[in-house]
Parts: C-alpha cells; sequence; structure tokens
C-alpha cells in the first residue's frame, strides 16, 4: 500500500512538471510588454459572502483594466461560476470591472466557465476566439496557457500578481495547482465536453467601423 501510494505522489509531481516543462516561458509577459491582441480572457477565482470579488480575483480583473487602458486589449471575456442563482462570478467581475472604467460594450460573460478546462474550451468554441491574452496570477497562468495551447488557441499570458496574499491562502491556490495540473492533462487525453450552447462569436469593430 505504501509502495502504491509513493508511486501515485511521484506520478503526480511528474506530470506537475510535464505541464511546466512543455510550456515556453517567453509567453507571460508584463502588462507593458505584452504583444497586442483584440481580447484579454480573465478567470473566475471565487466570490466573497458579500458576492463581491475576492482578493485574487480583484487582482485580475484589475490587471485586465490595466492592459484595456493601456491599448494592449479591446475586449474582455470574462468567464466564470454561475452554477446557481446566488453564486455569479461573471455579473460580479463585470460590475468591478465598470468601476475600473471599462465600457460595458467591451465586455462580454461567460456564465458557464465553471473550471479552466471549460472556459478555454468555450472561449474557442463558443466565443470564436482564437487568440487572446490570459489574465491570471502566475500559479494558475501556466496551467490556462497549456490547456488553451492544446485546445487550439494561441495566448499569450500576463501575470495578475499585484498584491500578497495571505500565507495560508497563497498555500492553498499552489497546493491546489499541484493536482489542477494532473487533472488538466487527464482533460485533454479524455476530451470532456463542457456545457455549451448556441455559439456566441465576439465581434468587434475596426478602427475604420468595420466587423
Amino acid at each position: 500500500m505504501v509502495i502504491f501510494l509513493l508511486l501515485g505522489l511521484t506520478l503526480i509531481v511528474l506530470l506537475n512538471f510535464v505541464v511546466i516543462d512543455l510550456l515556453e516561458s517567453n509567453r507571460i509577459y508584463l502588462a507593458e510588454t505584452v504583444p497586442t491582441q483584440k481580447i484579454g480572457i480573465v478567470f473566475g477565482a471565487g466570490l466573497l459572502r458579500t458576492g463581491e470579488p475576492t482578493a485574487v480575483l480583484r487582482d485580475r480583473v484589475e490587471t485586465a483594466a490595466e492592459l484595456f487602458h493601456l491599448g494592449k486589449i479591446r475586449a474582455i471575456l470574462m468567464t466564470g461560476d454561475n452554477s446557481y442563482v446566488e453564486y455569479n462570478e461573471p455579473a460580479a467581475m463585470k460590475q468591478y470591472a465598470l468601476e475600473l472604467g471599462i465600457p460595458e460594450e467591451a465586455i462580454f460573460l461567460d456564465y458557464a466557465g465553471r473550471r479552466t478546462y471549460d472556459s478555454c474550451y468555450r472561449a474557442k468554441q463558443i466565443f470564436g476566439v482564437e487568440q487572446a491574452i490570459l489574465i491570471t496570477q502566475r500559479f494558475h497562468l501556466i496551467r490556462a496557457l497549456f490547456l488553451c495551447e492544446h485546445l487550439g488557441l494561441e495566448a499569450t499570458g500576463v501575470a495578475a500578481n499585484n498584491r500578497q496574499y495571505r500565507k495560508l491562502s497563497n498555500l492553498y491556490w499552489n497546493v491546489r495547482e499541484v493536482f489542477a495540473r494532473n487533472v488538466a492533462i487527464y482533460d485533454l487525453i479524455l476530451k470532456p465536453k463542457p456545457i455549451l450552447g448556441n455559439p456566441e462569436p465576439i465581434q468587434l469593430e475596426d478602427h475604420n467601423g468595420s466587423k
């Protein structure tokens, strides 16, 4: 039993490093240096009991707002969990983005992004995103880039590490990510179908007014 447990833990660690090693580090940029794209994708990260974004989620939305104001992106796809009425990550993200000066017409919401795999899959299949800047903390960005790459969405990333999180919170997210990277590999092998529905392609007007 102990041997099998050790083998299982070894496999988890090895697969975790596979995700990291297969990712080219030059795909992660600072906000000021990331190549311009039309769309940025912000991933959900939980809500407080009040329904407001957590500190982790606020950092993601704030970074997206920074990229928008820098002219690095023209629209933001906010993807998160809305599996029941009282819990609506995309709506909370949108409200905070509006407070940060993002115009409503530049915000698009995905209410079925329950997991990172779902968000990446739906961004390509439902919203028609071919290229994007992914916006999330560095510990999560590696997995998000890995998934998008293997789901046919060309992506770069900007890390939303704007503040120091509490030690327990930081430990939780990093430990969780070790196991989540393994799940990401299994998802890419098994290719489960997330909630889909009708296509809702994001259409942006070019500078000359055409779409």
